[in-house]
This record gives structure tokens, sequence and C-alpha cells, in this order.
């Protein structure tokens, strides 16, 4: 017997069906191939796994690189394949690797040589990079759906209480009044930014990477632009090297999901801090809330609490990725693998957080009599009074001594400003006049405030009605 290596057969390593098997001696080991393999996650791009391979192979037909017959076959093929994924009947296997293999490999098996050669003109580097650009275009797009919608929940809610007094905060101390309408459109604009980053975003995913193939482009006379089209991209990535090895925009996305969080994150604490008793501002409808096992009486904000936690989590798949990618030479190393776990629950998280927010915004119970008693505490209108002396020609500094001086006397005595006489109020500035209580009043205090971005109902309610009309215009 010879004592040379034996050359595989044909079918040596037919059960394995790796696409590359024919250069290797032995087969992956069982931990290796649980440990590289992706198809347990990646499986959910294979819609949009399917949507390229069919512009690619029409590309291909179209550029004379594969017969009609061969896109019949492919067409029919892949209609076959998508019927068996989403009735949960496609057989997924670690063998395979990743979706882009399990579905090559059962197209073959419906079609046979048309299947083969599908793959002609691409590599799964430029394959799994057009695959995901798909699919975070897709998550992209429902999200700034639900971006809007809760824009709109918010500005209706504010729009109905544009003239709620409450108390505005510094340091969690009561700085000066206004109302919840206002306090809610501030959440309005934040993720009115956050819309803004993502549509911003949604340009540099929206590039087509196929036709890169491994790094180095292909010999092929292929027609990129018209796969653009057929796909819905805005253009082509412009370099070969860099379409199929970076994923700066996948970290793109992150960033903005994690803003985005953030954002919910702040809302959050403070739905949490309003439904507290010791503040009551507000209530939340039972289905967003628990129990408690011991504590009959509890119930208890989940959801703002739970999503305030989860903000943590996007913003550990940020600096994931933005780790992953730090150190990797030109062009795909198979590092980038780990891009996927951690965007696809980025993407998940805000989708999720997003449609329960939707949910829950419009059906926030608001107690008017809470907010304005806890803007009567803490000297509210305080500035207004100062304002009211600068007005009367006294320099600001002097008018914010006088108040404060007034401010102390009123915290001894246990009252408010507005509870001093005309007379006593004159005691520390001569200046003070009959009108001053109209301007210490809470509701005196945010209507002064006429000017765009202000606290004024009327700006309010102009605010929630632009908000309105951009969010159904979208």
């Amino acid at each position: 017997m010879s004592n040379s290596t034996p050359t595989p057969s044909q079918d040596q390593f037919a059960n394995k069906a790796q696409a590359w098997s024919a250069r290797f001696s032995e087969p992956v080991s069982e931990l290796v191939k649980r440990y590289t393999a992706s198809v347990s996650f990646d499986q959910r791009m294979a819609r949009f796994d399917i949507q390229g391979s069919l512009a690619h192979a029409e590309m291909l037909a179209a550029s004379g690189v594969i017969s009609n017959d061969d896109l019949a076959a492919i067409q029919g093929g892949m209609q076959q394949i998508l019927q068996e994924i989403e009735a949960g009947q496609f057989e997924w296997s670690i063998d395979l690797e990743d979706v882009h293999l399990n579905i090559e490999k059962r197209l073959v098996e419906l079609v046979g040589d048309a299947g083969k050669r599908l793959h002609t003109g691409r590599s799964r580097n430029d394959q799994v990079a057009t695959d995901i650009r798909l699919w975070l275009r897709n998550e992209i797009d429902i999200s700034l759906g639900l971006l809007q919608q809760l824009r709109a929940g918010l500005a209706q809610l504010a729009l109905e209480h544009a003239d709620t007094i409450m108390p505005g905060f510094t340091h969690l101390q009561v700085a000066q009044p206004v109302t919840f309408g206002h306090h809610l459109l501030a959440y309005a604009e934040m993720f009115g930014r956050d819309a803004e980053r993502l549509t911003d975003c949604r340009k540099r995913v929206n590039r087509l990477p196929l036709g890169a193939a491994a790094l180095a482009g292909t010999s092929y006379p292929i027609d990129r632009e018209r796969v653009a089209r057929s796909l819905g991209f805005d253009d082509v990535c412009r370099n070969s090297l860099d379409a199929v090895s970076d994923r700066d925009f996948a970290i793109e996305f992150c960033a903005a999901a994690a803003l985005i969080m953030t954002h919910i994150s702040r809302l959050s604490e403070e739905l949490v801090l309003w439904m507290s008793p010791r503040i009551g501002f507000i209530d939340l409808a039972d289905r967003f809330c628990t129990g408690s096992s011991i504590m009959p009486q509890k119930k208890n904000p989940d959801v703002p609490e739970l999503a305030r936690g989860k903000t943590g989590r996007v913003n550990g798949h940020l600096i994931a990725l933005l780790t992953l990618m730090k150190g990797q030479p030109l062009a795909y190393n198979k590092d980038n693998q780990e891009d996927k776990e951690g965007l696809f629950d980025a993407a998940d998280t805000i989708r999720d957080t997003l449609t329960i927010f939707v949910d829950m915004v419009p059906g926030i119970r608001v107690r008017p009599e809470a907010m304005r008693a806890a803007a009567l505490q803490g000297f509210a209108t305080a500035t207004d009074l100062a304002d009211y002396l600068v007005k009367k020609g006294v320099p600001f500094r002097d008018a914010h001594e006088t108040v404060a001086l007034a401010v102390r006397e009123c915290e001894t005595r246990g009252c408010d400003l507005a509870d001093l006489s005309v007379a006593e109020l004159q005691a520390f500035h001569p200046l003070v006049g009959d009108d001053i209580h109209a301007v210490l009043t809470l509701e005196g205090s945010v209507a002064a405030r006429k000017h765009i971005g202000g606290t004024a109902p009327e700006r309010v309610r102009e605010e929630a009605r632009r908000v309105l009309a951009e969010s159904a215009n979208r």
C-alpha cells in the first residue's frame, strides 16, 4: 500500500457540503464547525439573500454570462425556497455554515447546474455585505416609521396638555414653571433628530457592494449599476476592497440606535419618577406595569425601567463593533462575522422599544393637580419677579439679589412670593407695583414666554401641530 496521502473522492465530504471542501484533506471538527457557523443567527437575512441573488442572476442573464433558461430555473427554485422558509419547512444545516450556503445548496438540489452557476461573478464576501445592507435598510425604514408615530403620540398628548402647569427642573430642583405639553415636546424634538440621523445613515447604507467579489472585483462582464437599480440602491460602492471589508455603516447605525435609546432612557427615567406616589404626576396603563410577589399594593413601571436598562445593551453593541473593526487590515476577515449578532440585537431592541412606547405614551394618565401643586413649591416664579424689576430699569444682577432676599424671607415665613402683599414686596424694592401678582402667577409665567421654543400655551399648541403635520407627511 502507498504511504502517500489519498486524494479525496468526489463525494468524500458530500455530507459536509462546504463550498470549499475539495481543498482540504480532513473535515472540520464539530467544535470548530459550531464555533465558526453563523446560520443560527444570520438566517434572518434569508429573504434579502434571495432578493440579492435574484437581482444578480437577472444581471448575469442580461450580460450573457448565464442563459435565460438558467435564470428561469433559478427564479423558480428561489421562489420555492422562499416559500419553504416562510412556512418554516426549510432545513437549516450547521454543516453549511451560513444562510448563503444553505440556500445555495437547496437551490442546487432543486434546479441542478443552474443553481451552481448563480455564484458566478460574486463571493460570499460581497454577498453578505449586500445582504446586511438590504436587511439594515429595511430595519431603518421600520424604525423611522416608529419614531414618527412616537413623535405624533407625544405631540397629541402635548396638544391636550398645552395649558397643564408643571414645574420645570434643573438639578432636580424646582426652577421655573413650564407646561406638561412643553415638556413632552422636548422629547419630540429629540426623536426628530434621531429620525434625521437614521435618514442620513440610510444614505450610506444604501450603496451596493455586490460586484466587488472576494476583494478585487471580477473579470466577468457584470453590470453593477443594473443590480443597484434593481435592488433600490442609490449608488454602488466605488472600491472593491472597501466594499467587502468595512462595516462603518453598521457602526453608524448602532451609534444612532444608542442615541435613540439614550433619549428613550431619559424619558423612561422621568416616567418612573413621575409615577412614584411621592410625586404622582402620571399613571401608566396597567398593561405596561407589573406587581410584586410579596407586596400586594405595588404597581411597578417595568417597561420604562427595562427600556432604561436596555440602553446599556445597545451602547455595548456600538463599542463592540468599533472594537471589532479597529485592528482589521484590508480586506475581508472572519472577524466580521461578529458584526451581525450585535447589529441584529441593536435593531431588534430599538424596534421593540419604540413599538411599546408608541402604544404606551398616548395612554399616559396625567394628574394636573399634582403637577400644579409641585410647581407652587420652590419659588418657581422668582425669575419672573427678577425680570419684572429689570423691565422697570433695575440692572439684572441687582434684581437677582433683591429677589434672593425676598425668597429668603419667604423661606423663613413658610410662604410663597405670591403670598406677599404689594407693600411687603415693595420693602425689597420700591419699583414693585400693583401689577406684580399677575407676574407671579404660574399661568402668567408660562404665558409670558411667547417666543419660538417658549412655554406659552399658544406656542406649545403651534409646535405640537407642526410635529403632527410632519409625522403625517412622512
